[in-house]
């Protein structure tokens, strides 16, 4: 190597970065060359004249006459004085594949499998298998039982501060609670999936639970059954304990079903859960500790699906008429139905809804709702 001219040394660089594209070259282009970088290049090439500042060079020439200078190929002498020749279009080409299989294996997860408003998220999240391991590991643990973050995030990473805003796993966890909820609060996020402080605010709408416990909450829910009454339970006294009313507990999503209940049954009232809407901590609670069979019904709309879908999957309720036939039984005029995500248990659910367009309310159900469960 003695023999080549430091001068060359913009020959060298150039050709290794052409080179390290994994794409064909056949000629290199040199430019800004002073006075000696022009002369050298002309004794290594045999031209009778300069260059000049800027200068095409043919990769096969610059072959010829360092074979016969030297005795070994451009590729062998960049290699030597710059450093291993990389492949960027393989490298690319093997960043897309691993990518691609990533994002399979993400959409395909069962914790995004049973939350079909994850699978927006799943294709279009960008994280490396570290980051989503512990992010699944984290939705798979929800909905918490009402304790504090630094406490769940310890239970479930083995650091508290590990779902900190800020960090890279709370912002993931929180992109992923926003596609399921649709809002983007932070603090009513981390409520809506039992993550809180407070176990005094969050509270669960409850009738006709007569069970034979002993505890608080077994108490005020017989004395309120006795009278045809609802009961309201704070997160703190479902923690205190509930037992089981029977083999069937009915859980619908609105209040208004539960009264229409009460007004029919009063003090025959079967057993039933009102989640209000999305269900809350004491309400997830609550359903997560009974092991009578869960049945459960909602609104046909896009975020009656998604609430049923997750009652469903955490804490193994039964659809309760929430299929394509009920729907198009019942629907005629109502309010749009929103963004609609696919149904697990009906897969043709969703295009139904997407097709007529209209939101059909539990409260227009209910009467036949009521007649099913015959008392």
């Amino acid at each position: 190597m003695e023999r080549l001219s430091p001068a060359l040394a913009p020959v060298w660089r150039a050709v290794h970065a052409r080179l390290s594209t994994g794409l064909p070259v056949s000629r290199i282009k040199l430019d800004g060359l002073d006075d000696e970088q022009q002369s050298a290049i002309a004794d290594l090439l045999g031209s009778a004249r300069l260059p000049g500042t800027s200068v095409t060079v043919s990769l096969a020439r610059l072959d010829e006459a360092l074979t016969e200078a030297i005795g070994k190929s451009t590729r062998e002498i960049v290699a030597e004085l710059v450093g291993p020749i990389g492949d960027r279009a393989a490298d690319r080409q093997r960043a897309t594949q691993q990518r691609a299989a990533l994002r399979d294996w993400l959409v395909n997860h069962p914790v995004v499998q049973a939350e079909p408003a994850l699978a927006q998220w799943a294709r279009t999240i960008r994280a490396s298998r570290d980051e989503l391991d512990k992010t699944l590991a984290v939705l798979a643990r929800l909905p918490a039982d009402g304790v504090p973050l630094p406490v769940y995030a310890d239970a479930v990473l083995g650091d508290t501060h590990a779902l900190d805003e800020g960090t890279r796993c709370g912002h993931l966890v929180m992109k992923a609670l926003a596609a399921m909820y649709g809002i983007e609060d932070r603090r009513a996020l981390w409520e809506r999936v039992g993550v809180a402080d407070d176990q005094l605010s969050s509270t669960v709408l409850i009738a006709g639970f007569r069970s034979a416990g002993d505890t608080p909450a077994d108490q005020i829910l017989r004395v309120t059954a006795r009278a045809g009454h609802a009961a309201v339970l704070t997160l703190q006294q479902v923690r205190a304990g509930v037992s089981d009313p029977g083999p069937d507990v009915w859980v619908v999503e609105n209040p208004s079903v539960l009264a229409m209940a009460l007004a029919r049954f009063t003090n025959r009232c079967p057993p039933m859960v009102c989640t209000s809407g999305w269900p809350s901590a004491a309400a997830m609670a609550l359903l997560r500790r009974l092991t009578a069979r869960l049945h459960y019904h909602g609104d046909f709309d896009g975020d009656g699906l998604r609430i049923a879908a997750y009652v469903v999957a955490r804490t193994g309720a039964l659809p309760w008429r929430m299929t394509s036939a009920d729907y198009l039984a019942g629907v005629s005029d109502g309010p749009p139905v929103g963004r609609v995500t696919p149904v697990p248990w009906d897969p043709d659910l969703a295009g139904h809804l997407v097709r007529h367009g209209r939101t059909l309310a539990e409260e227009r159900v209910a009467p036949k709702l009521l007649d099913e469960l015959g008392y």
